[in-house]
């Protein structure tokens, strides 16, 4: 008999772990994509994450934090999936021969990155409205009851193009985003890996530890990278109408300044940090697993 063809993870595992991972931090995608698209009010102070936070439970209770989780889980078993086993994939293509340079990665993220955010543009869409009716007045909220709701309600409403409405936004946030994130944290995780940690002189292993400093590291350069396309695809997918990327760019700009395209940075950190520990930690727990269980495949 042959020996067995090896074939290495199944497409879909990143996507389970990044579903794990926003689980565990959806309140804090709530918080952001709030503060990004509420209206400044001459006089007021802004408010923050734990203000945000603190006033989404003290009116609507505690369970109003997971707003939107159904289009969130519909989000990452999208773009999440195809982003990650995309881009595993084509690194698996791409170091046949020996470990692929950085910068393939990085295109090859990139490409993944797209792919992502073409599949999961609807459920971003989704994602941002639903988090967002909070701060929107009574007469404007979109009140989808779930993802699959909201999907049938977003056709009937504004057809089929509604589906990809901010589309060229959100791929851009994508392919930065996966670029920034996925392959930074791999070039991270071989650095150190390759090298040790000076001043204490600590040589790291493949380990917890390595997954969460170099998960840390990456979402660092992610938040920083994607801020400004993420604050511009969240106010073009909560608006109403026909709203042109350009139109909302030159409005904030001009009444809010070049600042708000880092808007929600903190925020965006402090959900996208804890994110992309949980995702890469859970997704590294589940590619060990699979090894266990099915060591012939791999």
């Amino acid at each position: 008999m042959g020996k067995r063809r090896k074939t290495g993870y199944p497409f879909w595992l990143g996507g389970v772990g990044a579903t794990m991972a926003a689980c565990c931090t959806h309140p804090l995608d709530l918080a952001k994509v709030r503060m990004q698209t509420i209206q400044p009010v001459a006089g007021t102070v802004r408010p923050n994450t734990i203000s945000i936070l603190g006033m989404t439970v003290r009116e609507t209770g505690f369970r109003s934090l997971y707003t939107g989780l159904s289009a969130s889980i519909l989000r990452q078993m999208t773009y999440s999936l195809v982003r990650l086993g995309a881009y595993e994939k084509m690194k698996a293509a791409l170091s046949k021969d020996g470990p692929a340079p950085g910068s393939h990665l990085l295109a090859a993220a990139m490409v993944a990155g797209a792919l992502g955010g073409l599949a999961g543009n609807p459920a971003d869409i989704l994602l941002v409205r639903m988090t967002s009716d909070f701060v929107r007045p009574p007469t404007e909220r979109y009140n989808y009851s779930n993802a699959l709701s909201g999907v049938v309600r977003l056709v009937r409403d504004e057809g089929v193009h509604g589906l990809f409405r901010g589309l060229g936004t959100n791929m851009t946030r994508a392919v930065l985003m996966n670029g920034s994130q996925v392959c930074s944290y791999d070039l991270f995780k071989s650095m150190l890996l390759r090298n040790r940690i000076p001043l204490i002189d600590y040589q790291l292993k493949d380990g917890l530890l390595l997954h969460t400093i170099s998960s840390v590291l990456a979402g660092t350069v992610a938040t920083t990278v994607c801020a400004p396309a993420d604050v511009l695809r969240s106010r073009l997918m909560s608006a109403h109408g026909k709203s042109k990327p350009v139109q909302i760019l030159t409005t904030a700009l001009r009444e809010e300044g070049p600042r708000f395209l880092f808007k929600g940075w903190t925020p965006a950190f402090i959900r996208l940090g804890p994110n992309t520990v949980f995702m890469f930690v859970f997704f590294e727990q589940l590619k060990k697993g699979w090894r266990t269980m099915f060591p012939s495949t791999y």
